[in-house]
């Protein structure tokens, strides 16, 4: 009798040593601190501490703040609770081996497009047995609160990236007859010319633009002239360059790929928003082969002086930043799919495809984090002299300042004409089909401008 009474205190606990058990510790709290510790980290090291940093940086940040998240959910509830979260090892180790290594090796484009055929399916399994473990372990609001919506986020990340690499691979975005590419300073440049006659127009794309952007007012100016667009180096369907891609670079591109394509100048030259001041930056580097130039809808020389664009420049050098990774997720593709609706059928398709590519928003953050580069070139152009400039404005959508800007890149000729394309946006000018004709008469009016010199 005695040892079975024993027995029995050895093994049981009084009501009020098991109350106090079972309330030691806030699990709960426990895992909303956790999982803000990730989150919060994320951000502050993704877009303030790191800004603007490459997709590598970007992805390995994530992955590593996410696996200090996970891995305080571990020790917080083992130490704190009477609700220990072992599992929250698994994940801890995996996004922080996974991260580090990718801020290590730091994978090229083409390498995490193949890690795409295996990490949304590593990562659905990890999700699944998460969910098993915490389902037996945790027993608190906490779990269908907050845990279960994180894994369902984590899901959709493993779904859309088998997605987007399906897509990848299955979607072809092949260029349009009467294009193809040149080797140039040894990497290759994508060049499309349709029409005939002189002088010859060269399209300069603008931020996040490529060929197809000019569909409309390529077929337009074509009718009267031989026209020719290009993607610039990374973008597109041309090749990576080498070295960084400022003004000078691209003028010097852009020459050695007109001469290996033998399209004799002198040029008209035109650039739709930062299109223009590439477009300035090559009049500046080759005066003698511009004969004249239409500017649509131009960024300017003096960008950083208008009153709102420091402040926007700083958050979407931040922002650009981030959308290759969520392009691997497939969120990008997602958003496309409404995307460049008034470009023809085909240019649409093409437009799509780069639009939602991860190599081309990772070309467009590295080129949106040189442009303050280019604006500085660009300012030691102060004239054109007197050869025909156009200056196309829309008036729908500016930033403050933006008119006074337009009236001051028109002072750059004394043969110049400022006109406002009245009720067209930006992207109007190129993407809407009557907008376009606009864009196409401003062009050819400096050709006709300058014609009877040529003949």
């Amino acid at each position: 009798m005695r040892e079975k009474t024993g027995t029995r205190r050895a093994n049981d606990h009084s009501p009020t040593e098991e109350a106090t058990r079972s309330a030691r510790g806030h699990i709960g709290l426990i895992v909303l601190f956790s999982i803000a510790v990730g989150l919060g980290l994320s951000l502050v090291l993704d877009l303030l501490v790191f800004g603007g940093s490459g997709e590598t940086m970007i992805t390995g940040l994530a992955l590593l703040s996410f696996a200090i998240g996970c891995a305080m959910l571990a020790a917080l509830s083992a130490r704190r609770t009477n609700q220990p979260q072992h599992w929250a090892r698994v994940p801890a180790i995996s996004f922080g081996v996974t991260g580090a290594a990718i801020l290590i090796l730091r994978p090229s484009n083409h390498v995490l497009g193949l890690l795409g055929w295996g990490w949304p399916i590593l990562l659905l399994v990890l999700v699944v047995w998460m969910f098993r473990r915490s389902r037996r372990s945790l027993h608190s609001w906490s779990r269908r609160a907050l845990l279960y919506p994180a894994f369902v986020l984590l899901a959709l990340v493993a779904v859309g990236g088998a997605f987007e690499t399906v897509m990848e691979a299955a979607t072809s975005n092949n260029p349009p007859s009467g294009g193809r590419t040149y080797l140039v300073a040894g990497h290759s440049l994508y060049l499309r010319c349709v029409g005939s006659g002189s002088p010859a127009v060269i399209l300069f794309n603008g931020l996040g633009e490529r060929t197809p952007s000019w569909a409309w007012v390529q077929g337009d100016v074509a009718r009267q002239t031989r026209v020719c667009v290009f993607d610039r180096a990374g973008q597109g369907w041309s090749g990576k360059g080498v070295g960084r891609q400022d003004a000078h670079q691209l003028s010097a591109d852009v020459r050695g790929l007109l001469a290996a394509a033998n399209v004799p100048g002198p040029y008209v030259i035109a650039g739709h928003s930062v299109g223009g001041t590439y477009a300035l930056a090559y009049a500046m580097d080759y005066p003698k082969d511009v004969a004249g130039v239409a500017l649509i809808d131009s960024a300017t020389p003096y960008q950083f002086d208008l009153p709102s664009y420091p402040g926007f420049y700083s958050l979407w050098r931040r922002v650009s930043a981030l959308l290759p990774t969520f392009a691997r997720a497939g969120v990008a593709r997602v958003y496309s799919f409404g995307s460049f609706s008034s470009l023809p059928s085909d240019a649409r398709r093409q437009a799509r495809a780069f639009g939602s590519s991860p190599r081309e928003l990772r070309a467009d953050r590295d080129e949106f984090a040189e442009l303050r580069t280019v604006f500085r070139q660009d300012q030691s152009l102060t004239s054109l002299g007197g050869k025909p400039l156009f200056v196309l404005t829309a008036d729908l959508g500016q930033e403050p300042g933006w008119f006074a800007a337009q009236d001051r890149l028109a002072t750059l000729s004394t043969n110049s004409v400022h006109q406002t394309a009245h009720g067209a946006t930006h992207e109007a000018l190129l993407d809407d089909r009557n907008y376009a004709a606009v864009t196409g008469r401003a062009i050819v009016s400096v050709v006709r401008a300058i014609t009877p010199r040529a003949s």
